[in-house]
């Protein structure tokens, strides 16, 4: 069969031009600007718990390296830390300007615990965050790590009550509907909702694994380039331990969310695996399909038999509930579910292929000199973001039409604005987005093309904090061997 072409696309996606009204703009302002937004605090969370590593590390033993490292990493951390804080504001506003509804019947739920992320979280970090950043002369060692491991912890603490929020409109449990209003019954069981514990430990792990990838691919550039080759060398062989960890922790963790959205949201699970039918057994992997929205079956399909029913259900005869058990309008959006989770377990594949090969190399003595194992690594830097937006699509898109999971339908709290108006917003937002994603790349960029602070700096900053001589030494001779690699 020939390749479809845009409008066959479009055709298979189940959108026409009737459906950009009001509603469905406002959706996708919201998307937008959820993905733009979502990349800053992923980069954020991971980056600031690799410099409380490195800061421990270096106090405990005096390796140049770490220090380093901490120094450098920390100014790529502030600049995603604003961003982050840009983008969040923004989402803020949108609950009362395009979903205002929602905001009048959730409030009681989700007020408090978005109250709590600012109080206990946002408040905490920015509170360290300046003696983290400017502090490193004006303080002890023992202070700014301090310093730096309470604005890590406030980072997990704020991924912990944003997940809670998002967890309870997947799987609400926990509350009571006065007059139409959700109201609280069980604090517990609104944090604790059964989605809750395994998609926080999704998301933190996706935070470290991306941070990871963003040190080892700058690394291995700069290995590529035969520059700061101690610092790189150090960057990458622990961020490659890191990944052959985290990435077999996700995968596992992956397949437990698999089996709760099995339980909990049916309808999702099938919009991943493109089921239409009910399968009593022997359910197939699909690889490739083209889910048709409009014939209700999939088009161009290649699929492993049994391998759906053995990851879906752990037996090679289990069974899955189909798209057709649910009417057309509880029905996600099936092919960007779909292919947005195929995304997101390709490149989680990928990852895992770079740590094995990693440690395949390092056995060879050759971790460091391989190029195409550092150019893939290079390739790969970006990726954990891009991961990280496809679950999210998988997530939230295949929660739809729903706002609550089977409570409250999304197109039911959309505020009635003109949909010019929304147009219009939107417009703004991707423009001006765009301008702050090349800002953000350029400062970025340049960070990088400068590199890590010199060993000579390094080692006036221990002089005057009076460092033992072994430490100076270790500093010297560090020098001398980048001088010489990069000869």
């Amino acid at each position: 069969m020939c390749c479809p072409t845009p409008s066959r696309l479009l055709f298979y996606l189940g959108i026409t031009m009737e459906h950009f009204d009001s509603a469905m703009l406002s959706r996708i302002q919201f998307a937008f600007t959820v993905s733009f937004h979502i990349i800053f605090p992923t980069i954020t969370i991971g980056l600031a718990t690799l410099i409380a590593i490195w800061e421990a590390l270096w106090l405990k033993t005096n390796d140049p390296r770490y220090l380093q490292l901490a120094k450098f990493w920390i100014k790529p951390f502030a600049i995603t830390f604003g961003m982050g804080v840009v983008g969040g504001i923004v989402m803020s506003y949108e609950f009362g300007t395009n979903f205002s509804k929602f905001s009048e019947i959730a409030g009681p739920v989700l007020g408090p615990l978005l109250a709590y992320e600012v109080l206990t979280a946002f408040f905490l970090e920015a509170g360290f965050l300046g003696v983290m950043l400017f502090g490193w002369q004006r303080v002890g060692r023992k202070v700014h790590f301090l310093s730096t491991l309470v604005v890590a912890i406030g980072t997990w603490i704020s991924s912990t009550w944003i997940m809670a929020a998002n967890s309870w409109m997947q799987t609400p449990q926990g509350y009571k509907i006065v007059d139409g209003v959700f109201h609280v019954d069980s604090w517990m069981q609104v944090i604790f909702n059964p989605s809750f514990p395994i998609r926080l430990t999704h998301m933190l792990l996706a935070s470290l694994i991306t941070a990871s990838l963003l040190v080892a691919g700058v690394s291995a550039f700069y290995l590529l380039k035969k520059k700061h080759m101690n610092f790189s060398k150090k960057g990458l062989s622990m961020t490659m331990w890191m990944l052959l960890v985290l990435t077999i922790l996700q995968v596992k963790i992956g397949d437990q969310s698999g089996l709760e959205v099995k339980e909990h949201q049916p309808a999702k699970l099938a919009a991943i695996e493109g089921i239409w039918e009910a399968q009593e057994s022997e359910v197939p992997l699909l690889l490739f399909a083209m889910p048709n929205m409009q014939t209700e079956e999939n088009d161009y399909q290649l699929g492993i038999p049994h391998l759906g029913s053995l990851i879906l259900t752990h037996t090679l005869d289990g069974s899955v509930t189909g798209l057709k058990a649910f009417p057309k309008e509880d029905r996600p959006y099936v092919p960007l579910v779909f292919w947005s989770f195929r995304v997101m377990v390709g490149l989680g594949m990928g990852m895992v292929a770079i740590a094995l090969a990693a440690l395949l190399l390092r056995r060879k003595g050759r971790l460091y000199e391989n190029k195409w194992f550092l150019r893939a690594v290079t390739f790969f830097t970006p990726m954990g973001v891009v991961a990280t937006i496809a679950g999210w699509y998988v997530a939230e898109t295949g929660r739809q039409p729903w706002v609550i999971y089977n409570l409250i339908r999304t197109s039911d709290v959309v505020s009635p604005l003109p949909a010019e108006r929304v147009l219009f917003s939107l417009t703004m937002f991707v423009v001006i987005y765009f301008l702050l994603s090349l800002v953000y790349l350029y400062f970025m960029r340049k960070l990088i093309r400068k590199g890590p602070p010199k060993m000579a700096t390094l080692e006036k900053h221990l002089i005057g904090m009076n460092a033992p001589g072994y430490a100076l030494a270790w500093v010297k001779n560090l020098k001398h061997e980048d001088h010489e690699g990069e000869k």
